[in-house]
Formats: C-alpha cells, sequence, structure tokens
C-alpha cells in the first residue's frame, strides 16, 4: 500500500488496497435504477434505455442521483454490460417488459475490430468524465464491464437465457469459433474498461454473472483466463488502479478466482457463507458483499441484524458493505437510507 492509499479520503480505495477500516465503506449494485423515483423521471426523459446510457448528462445525473441522496462512499458508472456487443456491431436493442435483445452471433468475423469500438462508447467516457468532476472528494468512482463469458452468453443466444445453454453448446461444438469471439471481446473489454480508467474512473468492476453454469475446466478457459487477461492488460496500462471481480455463483472456486486473475477485490453472492469468505477468501482479497437484496424490500430488525453480522463476520478484514447481487427495483428507498446509516454508523 503507497502513502496516497494510506492517507486517501476515499474509503474504498483503501479497502482495495488491503486496509482493514474502523467502518466498511458501503454501495450497492444498481444503486442507480428503478427503485428511486427520481431514476424513473429521467428514464421516461431519455426515452428509452439505451438512449439513457448514450446521453452523458442524463446517464451523469443518474450516476449522481444516489450519491446525493444516501451518501454512499462510490457511485458507479450508468451504463449496461451490453454496450460492448453493440459497439462491436452487433444489434442490440430492449424489449419493454423483456430486456435485452441482439441478433446472434457466433462468428467473430460479423464483428468490428476491438479497437473500433470507441467511436460508440465516446457518450459514455464524457459520463465518465463529468461524473468524476461533480463527485464528492471523499466519493471513488467505479467503471464497469461484463466479463466475457457473460457477454458473450447472450451475444450467442440473442437474448438472456437461464442456463446460458446456447453460449455452452457453442463453446463444445465449435471450439474455435468460441475462442475467436471470446478473444474479440476480452479485448474489446481491456480497451473499454481502460479508456474509463483514462476518463476518471479510480477503480473498475466485471461482473461475471454467470461464470456459476461454467463446469471445471470450462470455469478456467471461459472466466479465468479472460478476465486475468483484462487485469494484467489493466494493472500494466494503470498501475495502482484497483479491480473487483465477481464470479457470481463459483462457490469455492472464487479463491481460485482471485489467485489466477490477481483481483484486488472479490464480490460475493448472497448464497456465500461469510465465515468462509472470512476463512478462505478475505487472506487472498477484499471481499465485497453480500448481504440478500430482498431485505431492502422487507428492511426493519431482519434487515439490521444482517447487516450487523456480516460486519461483525468481515470487518476485521479489507472489507466492503454491498449486496449479494443487484437493488430490485421494488427496494424501499428508506430501507437504504436506513442500511447506509447503520453501516456507517
Amino acid at each position: 500500500m503507497n502513502e496516497t492509499e494510506k492517507t486517501s479520503p476515499k474509503l474504498l480505495l483503501r479497502a482495495l488496497a488491503g486496509e482493514t477500516l474502523p467502518r466498511p465503506p458501503i454501495w450497492l449494485m444498481r444503486q442507480a435504477g428503478r427503485y428511486l423515483p427520481e431514476y424513473r423521471a429521467v428514464r421516461e426523459q431519455a426515452g428509452g434505455f439505451l438512449d439513457l446510457c448514450y446521453n452523458p448528462e442524463l446517464a451523469t445525473e443518474v450516476t449522481l442521483q444516489p450519491i446525493r441522496r444516501f451518501g454512499f462512499d462510490a457511485a458507479i458508472l450508468f451504463a449496461d454490460i451490453l454496450l460492448i456487443p453493440d459497439a462491436l456491431g452487433q444489434k442490440l436493442w430492449f424489449e419493454p417488459g423483456e430486456g435485452p435483445r441482439l441478433d446472434a452471433v457466433s462468428d467473430a468475423g460479423a464483428l468490428r475490430p476491438a479497437d473500433e469500438v470507441h467511436e460508440k462508447l465516446a457518450p459514455v467516457y464524457e459520463t465518465v468524465s463529468t461524473v468524476r468532476a461533480a463527485l464528492p472528494v471523499d466519493v471513488a468512482l467505479i467503471g464497469f464491464a461484463g466479463a466475457p463469458w457473460t457477454v458473450l452468453s447472450y451475444m450467442i443466444a440473442g437474448r438472456g437465457t437461464p442456463d446460458q445453454g446456447p453460449a455452452h453448446a457453442l463453446m463444445r461444438e465449435r471450439p474455435e469459433a468460441f475462442a475467436a469471439l471470446l478473444e474479440r471481446v476480452t479485448d474489446a473489454t481491456i480497451l473499454y474498461l481502460s479508456r474509463q480508467i483514462e476518463a476518471g474512473a479510480e477503480a473498475v468492476k466485471i461482473f461475471d454473472s454467470w461464470a456459476g453454469s461454467l463446469p471445471d475446466p470450462w470455469f478456467e478457459m471461459a472466466s479465468v483466463e479472460p478476465c486475468r487477461r483484462i487485469v494484467s492488460a489493466l494493472r500494466a496500462r494503470h498501475p495502482g488502479v484497483p479491480v473487483i471481480g465477481f464470479p457470481r455463483g463459483v462457490g469455492a472456486r472464487a479463491v481460485r478466482f482471485a489467485e489466477a486473475t490477481g483481483v484486488d477485490g472479490v464480490a460475493i453472492g448472497q448464497d456465500a457463507d461469510i465465515l468462509w469468505a472470512r476463512d478462505a477468501l478475505q487472506p487472498v482479497a477484499t471481499v465485497q458483499g453480500n448481504m440478500d437484496p430482498s431485505l431492502m424490500v422487507t428492511g426493519g430488525e431482519e434487515m439490521d441484524a444482517a447487516a450487523r453480522r456480516i460486519v461483525e463476520v468481515l470487518g476485521g478484514g479489507p472489507f466492503i458493505f454491498n449486496l449479494g447481487h443487484g437493488i430490485t427495483p421494488d427496494a424501499d428507498p428508506r430501507n437504504v437510507e436506513r442500511l447506509v446509516r447503520l453501516v456507517k454508523g
């Protein structure tokens, strides 16, 4: 840990540098989202979800809304993991009430070269810059991208699937085609995250939401190795900028993921045993997590007790308080406010 990290007012960066803090930093996945009436108003103003992602003024506003309202210790860029395939030339749209749709792809030749993504993604970089300039001095800015495996599962199927079956099928039946797609998305992700850092992101997070569907040895090939490549490239280009990985649903393999990829922090889902995380994962990386998002709906003493238990178990080492998955649209903002007060207290 360098002297800057030791003295930084940004608790998130200190936790990711391996420091055990008097109280953990707190932010929530999807903290800018539909549970906030002010977000819904801006979303309606934007017209569509992609219009919001690519409008720097409005994307900046929704990124800052939860910082103003709750006083989180970090802001996370408002964007979407599927902006990478969009920038690679794959048609992307969102069906109201159903989620993302893409023209399914099974060949890297159908995509643009990785180094051509920046023109499409330029508004995202502008959002990063404007958010960074507007944040309080003690609030860190997190950039992000989807992990290549998770992004590919949508690209190959053309939509979200319950089992990532089309991506698994291509991986087994046409391994060379799958490898070429994986390489293209990995290269594009490195360039995308690097440009976010250049624009002002102080940490980045890689969301591998569907890593848990990968059995060994596919887990190493499709999840671990692309993330290792991303972390290595970012570390060479931007020394000192920490990376958080979220290999969701991989269980005890999260330790292997942390060791092999070199991430600074590992987010864990609400299904993870926090005693295991303390004993096995925290010696390897900063742990982030892992309260059940449903408690943001119900609140009350059950939420308070769960938060205290997580802090009690994981607060003795490098730790960031978060949920085990994204906050849901039916969450009560009053419960979020109560949670932030409790953790900060």
